[in-house]
């Protein structure tokens, strides 16, 4: 029989994203975040979403599959020179100078330290380049440039634990290490066995995504939702053999007249043990938790 224990954790480190959209009463999904936190019925949602995707046909495709959990992009050593080297990276403000390989090998091997291996689709270097950043124009501030790419390989943490995969290499003027995005195209995720939450009217909130997870395992840090008058953002966490749930939920939301605005912070959630091999849950969704950057960064999960 399987064994798992709910725990309450506290969380909240940084404000990154406020998006003021004008002003509303208690009730509202952003301005009062909804209905006050239940722990029985958060736990009762978070063994529903583990149960249904233990030993389900989805869990065995997403431990089958190529599914990224990490930035795609890894920047050049001694990154950055400049505050302006960095400003334009964060703005995305590239310029190409010389010419990018043409057509790729169709398929690319990602490869697991077990020895597992998948064939999955290549992307283009032109492909690539633009998800890294593109150049807006002249006159618009400071700008990174590239000279050229070739195909190699990084490391990125995935569902299945870190693995190598195929990668374009950007050569940056004034750098002596590439830049270097991930060239390959995750596996179409699988249809999950559980509904989402039906609407926020629940005490639960989806989680804007998977920040990192600590090298031993054992701690993650996600970036949670609330609203604009209250405590910020808890997360509950069931923990099985199987996989992780994590059950996003707002601290004392207000009763009265509040600015609707919805802002995120970061969330350190401490495990039990390590996450190894389990899968990552969001209990509102049901889904796995995508991974998603900080403000800037080049790109999520599975995109």
């Amino acid at each position: 029989m399987r064994t798992a224990r709910l725990r309450r954790l506290l969380v909240v480190t940084g404000l990154f994203v406020t998006a003021a959209v004008g002003v509303s009463g208690c009730g509202d999904k952003y301005g009062d975040s909804g209905s006050r936190h239940d722990p029985a019925r958060t736990a009762e949602r978070a063994r529903q979403v583990s149960d249904a995707w233990e030993g389900s046909a989805a869990a065995r495709a997403w431990r089958a599959g190529y599914f990224p959990l990490g930035d795609p992009v890894r920047l050049p050593e001694g990154a950055f020179h400049s505050d302006a080297d960095k400003q334009a990276y964060q703005r995305q403000n590239f310029e190409l100078r010389g010419s990018l390989p043409g057509a790729p090998p169709k398929k690319g091997e990602v490869r697991w330290p077990s020895g597992g291996s998948l064939a999955v689709p290549v992307v283009s270097a032109r492909a690539a380049y633009e998800k890294v950043g593109t150049g807006s124009g002249p006159g618009t501030g400071p700008r990174l440039t590239v000279t050229g790419a070739r195909l190699g390989e990084m490391t990125i943490r995935t569902s299945r634990g870190p693995a190598t995969v195929p990668a374009w290499h950007f050569t940056i003027k004034g750098y002596d290490t590439p830049l270097k995005r991930v060239a390959v195209v995750a596996s179409k995720l699988p249809k999950p066995p559980v509904k989402p939450v039906p609407d926020l009217t629940a005490d639960l909130w989806e989680l804007a995504g998977l920040d990192t997870v600590s090298r031993d395992g054992r701690t993650v840090v996600l970036r949670a939702h609330h609203g604009a008058c209250d405590d910020g953002p808890g997360v509950d966490v069931l923990e099985s053999g199987d996989n992780v749930v994590f059950s996003a939920w707002i601290r004392n939301p207000s009763d009265g007249l509040c600015t609707k605005e919805l802002r995120a912070k970061k969330v350190t959630v401490k495990l039990d043990r390590p996450v190894g091999d389990r899968m990552l849950l969001d209990a509102f969704t049901g889904r796995p938790v995508p991974y998603e950057g900080s403000p800037g960064s080049r790109s999520s999960s599975w995109s």
